[in-house]
């Protein structure tokens, strides 16, 4: 190796001092804007890696602060989505909240309105499974002193009678139930005939000859002669009325909303109301004032309450007149 360097020794000096003078040339000659030679030559050499360098490193610092922005934006957005979950419970807790108030309001209205009449305020805890029997329960029963046959209604309209009563529950038939009966009249003509229900959302009006003349959204109120409703109670409107044999089919769409009950009302006494329109909350006809009891008081002894026990069905009236 030794003889191989002394060998071309003469050919690396030679190369050595050529390259010095070049070098030596390159750094006295200027080219243009007064820029030597030599640093037009060490830029143009370390250019390329420099722009190498700084493409890589941009472009991995980019990959890098989007790949921790994605990371942040999805843990932000999962916030975001529970914060949005949080509100939209809140919000429907709000939404039921303030029915809930508003259907106490009217329940209270209603009750403010009627100090003379005697009731009891309940809920609906229960509905029946059975597709036959159109009952409910509410959370209402002996120890508040409910009875059997007792009026239930909304300010809407009525709703059915007590059926069965527990210590803290009653169930309730409602007017659509194929064994419940209204004694029933129309409000503008005092027609009576008498409401079944037909285990449909439609109860039937029956009794009526085909001679009288009946029209759809004619107000259907109660007679009172079932000794369970009192008189001028809402039942609804007629929604459909035609010939049959021997009677009229008139189909009833009732006031209240039975498909959605949550609060009714107990009737404790027979208290006689005015008729009402659809949509119009009852007016109780004038009648001595009377106090207000805080829990449904017993039913009046003697003569009435041995009727009402007695006498819970409704009689079928005279076609085309009053019941008998």
């Amino acid at each position: 190796m030794i003889d191989a360097i002394s060998r071309h020794r003469s050919l690396a000096l030679l190369a050595g001092v050529i390259l010095a003078q070049v070098l030596l040339l390159a750094y006295q000659i200027r080219r243009a804007h007064d820029v030597r030679l030599i640093r037009y030559w060490s830029v143009q050499a370390s250019a390329p890696a420099a722009r190498s360098g700084t493409w890589f490193f941009s472009h991995l610092g980019g990959f890098w602060s989007g790949y921790v922005g994605l990371r942040n934006a999805h843990a932000e957005n999962e916030q975001l989505r529970e914060q949005v979950g949080q509100l939209e419970l809140r919000n429907r807790e709000l939404e039921s909240q303030a029915a809930e108030a508003h259907r106490l309001e009217v329940l209270f209205d209603f009750r403010s309105a009627h100090p003379e009449a005697q009731m009891l305020a309940a809920q609906v805890i229960e509905a029946s499974a059975d597709p036959a029997s159109e009952t409910v329960l509410i959370n209402r029963g002996d120890h508040d002193r409910v009875k059997r046959n007792m009026a239930v209604i909304t300010p809407d309209g009525i709703v059915g009678k007590i059926v069965e009563v527990f210590p803290d529950d009653s169930q309730v038939m409602l007017m659509t139930d194929k064994n419940m009966g209204v004694g029933a009249m129309f409000a503008d003509t005092r027609t009576h005939g008498v409401v079944k229900g037909t285990s449909d959302p439609q109860p039937l009006m029956d009794y009526i000859v085909n001679d009288e003349k009946v029209s759809a959204g004619q107000t259907i109120i109660t007679s009172g002669e079932d000794r369970i409703f009192p008189k001028g109670l809402l039942v609804g409107v007629v929604a459909s009325a035609k010939d049959g044999n021997p009677f009229q089919k008139i189909l009833v769409r009732p006031a209240a909303r039975l498909d959605r009950l949550e609060d009714v009302i107990v009737l404790v006494t027979q208290q006689e109301l005015a008729p009402a329109r659809p949509g119009q909350s009852f007016t109780v006809s004038p009648a001595p004032p009377a106090p207000v009891q805080a829990t449904a008081p017993p039913l009046n002894t003697g003569a009435a309450a041995a009727a009402a026990s007695s006498q819970p069905s409704v009689k079928a009236p005279q076609p085309g007149g009053a019941a008998k």
